[in-house]
């Protein structure tokens, strides 16, 4: 088998599983037995096999069991994980991917003998730390074990008593090594997203309740992810759910929870923001930057009575260009918690640092010996200051601090000693948090860390070798952990409301029908769903939606419109008239729904009603050219030639379109003034860009109505003979 084929008959296993059709599953999972040819797995696969045809022919027997369901789910969760273990042995032998390539390397590339080893250099590092973590050499030593440490618990299949020993050393509560630790639950957060294992599940679940708030959120963060890829099988391993209800018990560790998913829903916002600084907020600054600076040559600013004075024609030049509105939108963004900083620095994942793995996802720390000679002195300076702000991920701050050593040696330390007093500031205030704001410093912990994963997923070199966790992130709201939260709670609401501003529209009606379910329907979430639906052009649903909330509160206006225009939009025209009128009856005088009455008029062929409605609108507003081509159209099919002239000559007169010119031609054909005729056709060829099909289709659209007000099929093609001539 190819890596894909393995691929794709794991997830035919996965599927059956899903839909509870074990026979089928059996049988696709014999396939991956059978390519691998090892004994124990085939002893396990047999194993299950006989346990399931026992359990079908007790049951085709007649004979009540009241454990078949228990047995049931047991025989899918162990078919389930023995089929995570097939696809991972084959892979491990016929992938050429990044992890699998990692997985045969990395028993070869281990720098020390034994794990006991290991640990105890670890230990030594950890117990001796101002001898050694000062000493550069003896620094790098640490940096290399933890490294280590890392590839063990990421790449490993099985964790047995070495790797068990290991990671429950690292993550114990008595070792000091914050690195380390966290690097830990990372690595298996990462082998879990490759594979399930229900040992490894619950060691990330005893990380979720760590006293360490670093450890915790990245626990929380990685379980949250690893429950949405495994969601459809939690269910079968009910020490895991148990777990899952005790956790979401706690009240600091549930607010944990929805706030990470919160975040992880709006990672969704990354690229559209991305997108939005590089395509529309970059350029416009680049073309006003030449203004600015022609400007600021022009200005004398070294007078010594003006030296701060700003020049208000500076400011101007800047609203008129539109970068302030956008500057500010983006500015909204980051107060929200949206990841700003994605497109700035894209660019500076390519320092050697990120060649080892584990940098993607390891905590800042000064101290680490690739950037700890900006940070030599003891002094707080504007660098200290910045690498410590909540608003860049740890990975944002490396590229940041790798950059300034690109600097010159006398700019560096200029920028070192810059804004000393507004650093100590900014540290303190990070103290005063973690103390007396738990929850916000838990909730900035969690947001870096989902940063820091996004970046990976986005940007490493190898990214397309791995599943990508955050194509799961409209996901969140289906795991089986959200619906625990959700119970009883304003999540579900929240997290509605939250795909609803995000125009994230299926996800949002997905919530809000079970928002129905769960409580009494409102009009407010009937409008949501409706326009939810109008959003993705799905009319019917939308007006069903629409009636009902219409029910539940009647004579809403905005209610009243869009069913209008969900008939109208529908081809109902009838019925968009009622609720147009309707829309008058409760607000009078609203000219955009006189003019969609006039228009459902028009559609109704009732010409004359319409004309009346349009000769009004026109009326207060003279210029609206809409209203004057209605007229004009009106007119002509109700024979009043007279009136459909004056205004087409208004038109005409004014930056007219192609079928302005199609409507005079229509007037003077009625007339019997062909050459006049002839003349207009060709001017609306030339305004279609010289597509005389598409001037001669739309006549051709017209032809009924045309022949009512007198022009005739017969002479089409004379006159169309005369535009060509």
């Amino acid at each position: 088998m190819t890596p894909a084929q393995i691929h794709e008959t794991y997830k035919s296993v996965l599927s059956a599983l899903t839909d509870g059709k074990l026979k089928y599953a059996f049988e696709k999972a014999r396939l991956l037995v059978d390519e691998l040819q090892e004994g124990s797995f085939i002893d396990r696969f047999d194993e299950l096999k006989q346990n399931y045809k026992l359990l079908l022919d007790y049951f085709i027997q007649g004979m009540d069991d009241p454990h078949r369901k228990i047995i049931l789910n047991k025989l899918t969760s162990k078919l389930f994980c023995l089929t995570c273990e097939l696809r991972e042995e084959l892979m491990y032998r016929n992938a050429s991917n990044f992890e699998y390539l990692q997985k045969r390397y990395f028993p070869h590339r281990l720098h020390f003998a034994s794990y006991q080893k290991l640990t105890d250099s670890l230990d030594y590092f950890e117990t001796n730390t101002e001898e050694n973590l000062i000493n550069l050499n003896g620094r790098r030593n640490y940096e290399q074990l933890i490294q280590d440490a890392f590839a063990i618990l990421w790449l490993t299949t099985i964790y047995k008593n070495n790797e068990l020993a290991l990671f429950q050393k690292i993550t114990s509560k008595v070792n000091a090594g914050r690195l380390e630790k966290n690097l830990a639950v990372t690595a298996l957060t990462l082998n879990l997203w490759r594979m399930f294992d229900e040992e490894k599940m619950q060691l990330l679940l005893d990380c979720c309740s760590h006293p360490d708030a670093e450890v915790k959120q990245r626990s929380l963060v990685g379980l949250c992810f690893v429950l949405a890829r495994y969601n459809p099988f939690i269910p079968f391993f009910p020490a895991i759910r148990n777990r899952l209800v005790l956790l979401a018990d706690e009240n600091s560790t549930s607010e944990n929870f929805k706030n990470i998913i919160i975040q992880i829903i709006g990672t969704v916002e990354t690229d559209k923001i991305t997108k939005k600084l590089r395509e529309e907020i970059l350029p416009e600054v680049m073309k006003i930057s030449p203004l600015l600076k022609d400007k600021m040559d022009a200005d004398s600013l070294l007078k010594s009575d003006e030296w701060e004075e700003a020049n208000p024609e500076w400011q101007e030049i800047i609203e008129k260009s539109g970068v302030q509105d956008k500057l500010q939108e983006l500015t909204e963004l980051q107060l929200e918690g949206a990841d700003v900083y994605m497109g700035t620095f894209a660019m500076l994942k390519n320092f050697s640092f990120f060649n080892d793995f584990a940098n993607w996802f390891l905590p800042f720390d000064s101290s680490y010996s690739t950037i700890s000679e900006l940070f030599d002195d003891k002094e707080q300076s504007l660098l200290t200051a910045f690498v410590a702000n909540n608003a860049l991920c740890n990975s944002d701050k490396y590229s940041f601090c790798m950059s300034i050593l690109q600097m010159p040696e006398a700019q560096r330390k200029s920028l070192k000693r810059s804004f000393k007093m507004e650093s100590d500031q900014l540290a303190e205030i990070e103290k005063d948090q973690a103390i007396l704001a738990p929850e916000i410093y838990s909730k900035n912990i969690s947001k870096q860390y989902i940063q820091d994963l996004f970046r990976f997923f986005k940007l490493h070199p190898n990214r397309n070798d791995f599943s990508n966790m955050f194509a799961s992130a409209l996901f969140m709201h289906r795991s089986y952990l959200f619906d625990i939260l959700s119970a009883g709670s304003e999540l579900k609401s929240t997290v509605a409301e939250f795909y609803f501003a995000k125009s994230q529209y299926q996800q949002a009606i997905e919530l809000f029908h079970e928002l129905l379910d769960e409580n009494e329907p409102t009009a407010a979430v009937f409008q949501k769903i409706g326009y939810c639906y109008q959003q993705l052009s799905d009319l019917k649903s939308a007006l069903e939606a629409f009636l009902k909330a219409d029910i539940i509160q009647p004579d809403d206006l905005w209610t009243t419109k869009k069913i209008a225009l969900c008939y109208k939009l529908l081809g109902n025209f009838e019925k968009a008239l009622e609720y147009y009128k309707h829309a008058n009856f409760l607000r009078p005088n609203q000219q955009k729904v006189a003019l969609q009455i006039a228009n459902c008029h028009l559609e109704l062929d009732q010409y004359k009603q319409a004309l009346e409605i349009y000769a009004g609108l026109e009326v207060a507003d003279e210029n609206n050219q809409k209203v004057q081509r209605a007229i004009v159209w009106c007119a002509f099919i109700s024979g009043n030639n007279a009136q459909a002239r004056y205004y087409s000559q208004r038109i005409l007169e004014n930056q007219p379109l192609s079928t302005d010119y199609i409507y005079a031609a229509y007037i003077d054909w009625t007339d019997k003034h062909f050459k006049e005729t002839i003349l207009h056709l060709k001017q609306a060829i030339l305004l279609d860009n010289n597509d005389s099909a598409k001037v001669y289709n739309k006549i051709i659209n017209d032809i009924k109505r045309l022949q009512e007000a007198g022009i005739y099929l017969s002479e089409l093609n004379l006159i169309w003979d005369g535009v060509n001539d």
